[in-house]
C-alpha cells in the first residue's frame, strides 16, 4: 500500500513529490550527522581531528581507540557490556511477560475498579525517576539489594511494567476476538486461548515492547549511577563518562566509547525490525 501510495503521489504531483523527498533527505542527513562525526573522531588519531572531523587530509583510520576502550585498565567497556547484558535481559523479559498478562486482562475481561486501576497505571507513568529514586534507595538497602545487579533488574522491571501493559492493552484490544471465541466454544481455557491463540497473533507488538524495553534499559544511566558502586558490576553506560582523562579529555577514545555502547540496541532493532514495525503498524491501525 506504501508503494502504490507513493507512486500515486509521485505521478498525479511531482513537484510535491520532490520537495517531500528533499525534507526527508535534508532531516535524515542532519539526523546522522552528529553519529557521522562520532564514528570519523573514533577511528582517526587526535592529531587529525583536533581542527575538526571533516577534515579529510591526512585521513588514516586507526582501531586503536577501541581496543583501549574495551579494555581500559580502570573502566574496561568489556566488562560494561557483559554486565549491561545481565540486567537488560531480564529486566525485558520479566515486565514483557507479566505486563502482557495484565495488559490482555485489561483488554479482554470487565472488573468493576478495571478504569481506576489503569488509570493509575497511566499516573505511575507521569512519574518521574528522581521523585522515587530516595524511597527506592531505602527499600533496596533494606532487601540487602543494594549494589546488586538482582536490586537493579527488579528496579526497570517494575518501571517498565506500566508502559508496557499500556502499550500492549491498546495493541490486544485491535485483535479479533473471532479466535478466542471459537477456541472457547471448542473447550480451551484460558491459559491456552492466551498463550498458543493470542501470543502468537500478537508477537509484533510484544516485540516492539520488549524491544523498547530493551533500548530504555540499555541506555538507563540515572538508576545505575544511584544503585551500583562497584566497578566490576557498573553497566556500560557508567563506564563511559569515566573514560575520558583526569586532566585532557580524549575525543577519541569517548567517541569509540560512545559507538561501542550504541551497538547493542542498534543489532537488537536490525534484528527485530520486521516485527517491531509490524507491532506498530498493527498498533496505530482502527479496528
Amino acid at each position: 500500500m506504501g508503494d502504490i501510495t507513493t507512486q500515486r503521489l509521485m505521478f498525479k504531483s511531482p513537484i510535491k513529490w520532490l520537495v517531500i523527498n528533499a525534507i526527508a533527505w535534508i532531516i535524515g542527513v542532519l539526523w546522522i550527522t552528529p553519529f557521522i562525526g562520532i564514528f570519523m573522531t573514533s577511528i582517526r588519531p587526535f592529531s587529525e581531528v583536533v581542527s575538526g572531523w571533516w577534515t579529510i587530509h591526512p585521513f588514516t583510520v586507526t582501531f586503536e581507540n577501541y581496543f583501549e576502550a574495551l579494555f581500559n585498565p580502570m573502566f574496561s567497556l568489556y566488562k560494561g557490556l557483559i554486565n549491561s547484558l545481565i540486567i537488560a535481559v531480564p529486566s525485558t523479559l520479566i515486565p514483557v511477560f507479566l505486563a502482557s498478562l495484565a495488559a490482555y486482562a485489561f483488554a479482554r475481561f470487565s472488573l468493576p475498579i478495571k478504569n481506576y486501576l489503569f488509570a493509575t497505571i497511566l499516573f505511575l507513568m507521569a512519574v518521574p525517576q528522581q521523585m522515587t529514586i530516595i524511597p527506592i534507595f531505602f527499600m533496596l538497602n533494606n532487601m540487602h539489594l543494594l549494589n546488586t545487579y538482582l536490586g537493579l533488574i527488579l528496579v526497570h522491571s517494575s518501571w517498565g511494567i506500566p508502559w508496557i501493559i499500556f502499550f500492549l492493552r491498546n495493541y490486544f484490544s485491535l485483535l479479533p476476538v473471532e479466535l478466542e471465541e471459537a477456541a472457547k466454544v471448542d473447550g480451551a481455557s484460558y491459559r491456552q486461548i492466551y498463550f498458543k491463540i493470542v501470543l502468537p497473533v500478537a508477537l509484533p507488538g510484544i516485540v516492539s515492547a520488549a524491544v523498547l524495553q530493551f533500548a530504555w534499559v540499555w541506555n538507563d544511566f540515572f538508576f545505575a549511577l544511584m544503585l551500583i558502586f562497584d566497578p566490576d558490576k557498573m553497566v556500560v553506560t557508567q563506564m563511559l563518562p569515566r573514560l575520558k582523562g583526569q586532566y585532557q579529555v580524549d575525543w577519541g577514545l569517548l567517541s569509540a566509547g560512545s559507538v561501542i555502547a550504541m551497538i547493542v540496541p542498534i543489532l537488537v532493532y536490525a534484528l527485530f525490525n520486521r516485527y517491531y514495525v509490524s507491532g506498530f503498524r498493527g498498533w496505530a491501525m482502527k479496528r
